[in-house]
C-alpha cells in the first residue's frame, strides 16, 4: 500500500500554482484607448534577486526571476529607472493606444548574490510577448 502512495505523494506535491489574478488578462496583449501600456518582463535566467525599477520616480515594483509587470499609463515621456546598484534606465516616447514591452535583466555574484548586472532594453513585440508569456504577472 505504501507503494501507492508514495508515488501520489509526489505527483501532488509538483502540482502547479494557478496564476494570479490578471494574469491571462494581462497577456491578452490589449491596448488602452487613450492610454500606452508598458509591459516589463524579467528573463527566466536571471538571478533570484528582487531588483526594484522607478517609473517616473514615483511608482515602483520589484521585478523577480520570470515575473513581468503590466503598467497602464497616460501617452507621454516616460522613464524607467533602477533602483540602487544597477542604474538602468530606459526613456520611452510613448503613444496613445500602443504597447511596449522592455526586458529587464539582473545577474548576481554566486558567492554572495550582490548584483553585479542589471540592465534594462526595450525589446521588439514579437520578444516582449515571449517574455511576457513565459512569466508571471507580479501582485
Amino acid at each position: 500500500m505504501r507503494r501507492i502512495w508514495i508515488p501520489l505523494l509526489l505527483v501532488a506535491g509538483c502540482a502547479q500554482l494557478p496564476p494570479p489574478p490578471g494574469d491571462a488578462e494581462a497577456k491578452r496583449f490589449e491596448s488602452v484607448p487613450g492610454k500606452s501600456v508598458i509591459y516589463v518582463a524579467r528573463q527566466l535566467v536571471a538571478s533570484d534577486a528582487g531588483s526594484t525599477l522607478l517609473l517616473d520616480e514615483r511608482t515602483s515594483i520589484t521585478t523577480f526571476r520570470g515575473t513581468y509587470y503590466r503598467w497602464e499609463v497616460e501617452a507621454g515621456t516616460h522613464r524607467i529607472t533602477g533602483f540602487g546598484a544597477g542604474g538602468e534606465n530606459v526613456t520611452l516616447n510613448t503613444a496613445p493606444g500602443k504597447i511596449y514591452f522592455l526586458q529587464h535583466t539582473v545577474m548576481t555574484h554566486l558567492s554572495n548574490s550582490s548584483p553585479i548586472l542589471s540592465t534594462l532594453r526595450e525589446v521588439d513585440d514579437q520578444t516582449g510577448r515571449n517574455l511576457v508569456s513565459r512569466a508571471t504577472l507580479l501582485r
